[in-house]
């Protein structure tokens, strides 16, 4: 259990370590990292909340505000709020700062904490996001009880859009060796979509995609690629 706690912190460390380098090395919205624009499925989504007032969005591993802040700016002048939950001080820091920067400090609400801890009441949300937020609680069990609170937590006709990597790899770029892979839930395509089909059977699927991806980062300072099947699981409730 002990070698399990380590291991879990070995990882939040190197993830918070490459975290906190890129949000001090580059500015959000502007190029140069995936910082520089939100993710276009999630913002497509947030047209099916044009015509309704007071919507409430849930933004679990928001980070610096990539998703949220635009979801803020979609929702001005209609009311509502952006709930955005970040386990990394740099990431809510920053994310005060951008929101402030951007005109919608008023419709962001930052929670400091792990999202596994994070209390969702039942039918409290319109729209939950969860981008490549998942995969980073600590174990399988912890990862389908926050699923199961978002299901739980979102309103009669609301939309859950889930965007979480898979089989992932990481490999040096100068060796090509293949690294131990440092992320706490590494499930298969398989695995992971047996359990969203078991917790989200009820409800309608509006988009459901795998797709293999690539990503430069750097792991004690060394440039490392990091291989991922990324799964996007898009449900709305009945």
């Amino acid at each position: 259990m002990n070698q399990d706690k380590d291991r879990i912190q070995y990882i939040r460390d190197e993830e918070k370590t490459y975290h906190d380098f890129c949000y001090e090395n580059f500015t959000l919205f502007k190029p140069g990292s995936w910082l520089n624009k939100p993710v276009q499925t999630v913002m497509n989504l947030m047209a099916q909340f044009d015509d309704k007032k007071n919507v409430s969005v849930l933004d679990l591993g928001c980070g610096v505000g990539r998703n949220s802040i635009p979801m803020a700016q979609r929702l001005n002048g209609q009311g509502g709020k952006v709930v955005c939950v970040d386990l990394l001080d740099s990431a809510i820091e920053r994310l005060i700062q951008y929101s402030e920067q951007h005109h919608v400090a008023d419709l962001i609400n930052p929670y400091k904490m792990d999202i596994s801890d994070f209390i969702i009441h039942p039918e409290e949300y319109d729209y939950i996001v969860a981008v490549s937020a998942l995969e980073h609680v600590d174990s399988q069990k912890t990862f389908e009880n926050v699923l199961f609170r978002m299901e739980e937590g979102t309103k009669s006709k609301g939309i859950n859009c889930i965007i979480v990597n898979t089989e992932e790899e990481e490999v040096d770029e100068k060796t090509g060796e293949h690294r131990d892979v440092l992320v706490e839930v590494n499930l298969s395509i398989k695995q992971t979509m047996r359990i969203l089909r078991k917790i989200y059977k009820d409800w309608e699927e509006l988009l459901v995609v795998t797709k293999p991806l690539e990503f430069e980062i750097r792991r004690q300072g060394k440039p490392v690629l990091l291989r991922t099947k990324a799964i996007t699981f898009v449900v709305r409730k009945k």
